[in-house]
């Protein structure tokens, strides 16, 4: 691991993603931290343009700088999707400087914006780490938690109403088969009515009361 002057504000540590670049003092907004190092590249050599690694900073369409020294500490700045840092490019110079957009407090890590391109071919692929996204992914997952917990209170509610329906139901028929059997056995002891007595005198007419 490369050796840092203790005069640097910053330090090589070990973070989320492997290793990573620290603030070791406070480090205010716009304060110039790193320069990105390394050799220069002209892609309009066929020898430099077939070079391929994950430090390759393109500082215009015919320059990059091959950032995959040993010397180049600012390789270890890892990506962010809100970041506390930025890259300063300035192609005329083909310079390229890290810089801070807020207070750097020490302990936390340094981080820049790698852009589009690199984000789409080397983190969206595994997916981006950094505490931006650490949060939206937890928030996510604290979201549907929260709904599939609300969704079976819901069901065990509709459940039990449906127990309680099934039960009143049940209970009125109940009710109903009790009435419609005390109603056959209240018919089946039930005297027949007493037919009036007609005394007859002689064949089809009735006989006058005496």
């Amino acid at each position: 691991m490369p050796t840092i002057p203790d005069s640097k504000p910053y330090r090589i540590g070990r973070s989320k993603t492997g290793l990573g670049l620290f603030a070791t003092k406070p480090i205010k907004k716009g304060a110039k931290i790193i320069r990105y190092i390394g050799p220069m590249l002209d892609c309009r050599k066929e020898e430099d343009d077939a070079v391929e690694n994950k430090y390759l900073f393109q500082i215009n369409k015919r320059w990059t700088i091959d950032g995959s020294v040993r010397e180049n500490i600012a390789r270890y700045i890892n990506h962010s999707c809100k970041p506390n840092a930025e890259s300063d490019v300035s192609a005329r110079k083909r310079k390229v400087v890290i810089r801070a957009v807020k207070n750097i407090a020490p302990g936390d890590e340094i981080n820049y914006d790698y852009g589009t391109e690199y984000f789409k071919e080397y983190l969206k692929p595994i997916g981006c780490k950094c505490d931006a996204c650490e949060h939206k992914r937890a928030k996510q997952r604290a979201a549907a938690r929260a709904e599939r917990q609300a969704a079976k209170a819901n069901g065990k509610t509709v459940k039990a109403k449906t127990g309680k329906a099934k039960t009143k139901a049940t209970k009125t028929k109940a009710t109903e088969a009790k009435k419609a059997k005390a109603a056959k056995t209240n018919a089946k002891t039930a005297k027949p009515a007493t037919k009036a007595k007609r005394a007859v005198s002689g064949k089809g007419r009735p006989a006058h009361a005496a």
